[in-house]
């Protein structure tokens, strides 16, 4: 009878301990993960605080006067800078190096268009739904698309009829197509309030938009720009651009990127408009989370479907 009860305890003792290990390996898993909750959010901030401090060393960039070799330009170069031990990549763009949605002339859109791959009838369908989007009467264009047409295709709003305010409103415009998006968003803009676009900060995107160039032109524009910058002259002339042609502006677009040896990236975009007042010295007009690759979050289109972009 006592051997029968020492088995019974024994195995109660066996169960006790089993279930006690089961225990305590719940609690280590448990502060094993809150650690790394932990370490990751201490990353993250880290990398944010850094890829803010690059924004704000850039406004700083754009304030200088002086011609200096170390002086940032507004050309959308790439440029590298640690604070607080985290290295960053900062690219500083002036904002007439893009097409303005709300001032561009109808050619210099239509270029834009048609060099990312769209036809001829894609571009008249596109443009005159933009250009009906932004202008202001409610009268149709011969391809384009007013109230009736955005609720014959079971959209719940109707254009703006007014300038847009952001890039991402393009988006709502009745056919455009996520991938037309993703190919002309870094092109464009609403703060550059130009009819054209300054060949001398332009991506080779935007200027391969400009009506009457051609690959070869822009290629050998872009060798001899970065060629009198490397030496610190004045940029050559795009004279098949010159009816297209805008000046610098107070706005910049301003990408920082900061990585931390664990992997850890942060990007901040922002577009700085420069105030000739002391107190209020800078206006943030876009402050948002950028992306370190071409996935990005889900964009709707003109006919209600989800994607990725």
């Amino acid at each position: 009878m006592r051997s029968a009860q020492r088995g019974v305890a024994l195995v109660l003792v066996m169960w006790i301990a089993v279930l006690l290990t089961v225990i305590a390996g719940s609690f280590m898993i448990e502060a094993r993960t809150d650690t790394l909750v932990v370490r990751n959010s201490m990353s993250n901030a880290r990398a944010e605080t850094a890829a803010d401090a690059g924004v704000h060393r850039a406004v700083y960039e754009l304030y200088r006067t002086d011609n200096s070799p170390e002086a940032w330009r507004r050309d959308g170069g790439t440029r590298e800078w640690a604070f607080d031990g985290v290295p960053l990549r900062i690219e500083l763009r002036d904002e007439s190096g893009k097409i303005d949605l709300n001032t561009a002339s109808e050619p210099l859109l239509r270029g834009l268009f048609l060099s990312v791959g769209l036809t001829d009838e894609e571009t008249a369908k596109l443009l005159d739904a933009i250009l009906d989007w932004r202008d202001p009467d409610t009268l149709k264009r011969v391809n384009g698309a007013e109230e009736p047409e955005y609720r014959g295709a079971g959209l719940t709003y109707k254009p703006a009829n007014a300038p847009f305010q952001a890039i991402e409103e393009l988006q709502l415009v009745l056919g455009m197509r996520p991938h037309i998006y993703r190919r002309i968003a870094p092109l464009v803009t609403v703060f550059s309030r130009q009819a054209g676009v300054n060949a001398q900060v332009a991506s080779r995107e935007v200027l391969l938009a400009i009506p009457g160039v051609t690959t070869a032109i822009v290629d050998e524009f872009i060798t001899q720009r970065e060629a009198a910058r490397a030496a610190g002259l004045p940029g050559p002339i795009l004279r098949e651009a010159a009816a297209f042609n805008a000046g610098l502006t107070m706005a910049a677009t301003i990408r920082s990127e900061a990585r931390l040896d664990d992997g850890t990236t942060f990007v901040r975009e922002a577009v700085a408009l420069l105030r000739p007042t002391p107190r209020r010295p800078v206006t943030f007009l876009a402050w948002r989370e950028g992306s370190t690759s071409a996935l990005e979050q889900p964009v709707e289109d003109a006919n209600n479907t989800t994607t990725r972009r």
